[in-house]
């Protein structure tokens, strides 16, 4: 009998020991691995949504709300800002471009959004399917938002005022779909996109004379803007500025997404010092089980040595006893992490906004391959060291 085929049959002897080894060591990996899975991925879509987008100016209140309502969409903004704003930021210095977005309403849970087509180059979209929007009551949906609602070019919707499903629609404003989008894996995926107008259309309705229409067009809003700098240097001196003027407020993602994934943080590291508790009881146990072996299998051992086996081969069969209990755990957690993210993965849209890729392979992984065969050579250390002191005599005695 070969050393692992002896070494199963000693872990299958005492299945109950063994299997809550392997579970303590899976689930301590599984909690580090899903931690990091989450987290990386969610430190590269934020990364990832913001690049071009250098600073958002909108209503004045809390910054970060203001980058997750126009940059991640995943909050409601804190206001609007007359439209005559977006023509006096475009004017100043060190601004190269802006964007304007007009949000308020949504379909199916999907935002609709008032822009300008330039906001496709901005956040990397191209066309898969139909045209893009040229007038009033058109729109061009994102690849996540055309496949759950089943829309595609020539449908017709109505919108629903604010994101919540049971909000009221507006039945007599109706789009059609001129397009929809390629897949990007960012933000532009659960988007609807739509002209300015078509946004002020559906909330101003329709005006009765040509003065009541002069008055909706001078009080005409935006929610928020897009900016570019034309050089870095631009960050040193165009948010101030923009702030100091007290009815605008400018807020940079790359500043406000650090901030976030600081405050996360916190919570990540309690979860990383709960899986290292878990780890630590499991390396315990793998420790307990080893030396259970060693005093169960004296005789067995010791009749090893009669038969030619060496020292070192003893502390072999420990150390391979270890190194299956931890690998075993290592992988099944692993797996584990991945699956519980895919079964969450409905959640993750749907809840947090963000879908997640639950076969990401995330870094952290590549401690756990290299930490797994650690940990359990050092829970099999002193006991495969005792193994290899066995008094041949003293065992014998015992039979």
């Amino acid at each position: 009998m070969n050393s692992l085929r002896l070494v199963l049959a000693w872990m299958a002897a005492r299945p109950l020991l063994t299997v809550l080894s392997v579970a303590l060591v899976a689930l301590g990996v599984g909690t580090v691995v899903l931690v990091g899975l989450v987290t990386e991925q969610l430190e590269q879509r934020l990364t990832r949504d913001a690049q071009g987008v250098d600073l958002v100016v909108g209503a004045r209140g809390s910054p970060l709300q203001l980058v997750l309502a126009g940059v991640y969409h995943l909050d409601v903004p804190p206001g609007n800002i007359p439209l005559t704003a977006l023509e006096e930021v475009r004017q100043l210095p060190r601004v190269a471009a802006a964007v304007p977005l007009a949000l308020g309403d949504s379909f199916r849970g999907f935002r609709i959004v008032g822009t300008e087509p330039a906001i496709l180059e901005w956040l990397g979209g191209a066309l898969a399917a139909g045209r893009l929007f040229s007038d009033p009551m058109q729109a061009v949906l994102g690849a996540q938002a055309a496949r759950a609602t089943g829309l595609m070019p020539g449908s017709r919707f109505a919108g629903q005022h604010g994101l919540s499903a049971d909000g009221p629609v507006h039945e007599d404003q109706i789009y059609t779909v001129t397009g929809v989008l390629a897949p990007t894996g960012g933000v532009l995926d659960r988007l609807i996109l739509t002209p300015l107008a078509s946004v002020w259309q559906v909330h101003e309705g329709e005006p009765s004379d040509a003065t009541e229409r002069a008055v909706l067009e001078a009080e005409r809003e935006i929610t928020l803007m897009l900016v570019r700098y034309d050089s870095p240097l631009a960050a040193l001196t165009l948010p101030r500025s923009i702030n100091a003027g007290g009815r605008l407020l400018a807020a940079s993602p790359s500043f406000e997404s650090a901030r976030l994934m600081g405050l996360l943080g916190v919570g990540v590291d309690l979860l990383h010092l709960l899986a290292g508790l878990i780890l630590g009881m499991a390396g315990l146990s793998v420790f307990v089980a080893l030396l259970q072996t060693l005093s169960e299998r004296r005789q067995e051992l010791a009749l090893l040595r009669l038969l030619g086996a060496r020292p070192a081969g003893l502390v072999g069969l420990l150390l391979i006893e270890g190194l299956l209990l931890t690998c075993s755990g290592a992988i099944l957690g692993t797996l584990g992490a991945h699956l519980a993210l895919m079964l969450a993965g409905q959640w993750t849209v749907s809840g947090v906004g963000v879908p997640l890729e639950p076969w990401f392979f995330a870094s952290i992984e590549v401690w756990v391959l290299l930490g797994a065969p650690v940990l359990g050579g050092l829970a099999a250390l002193f006991p495969a060291w005792q193994a290899g002191r066995l008094a041949l005599a003293d065992a014998l005695a015992q039979t």
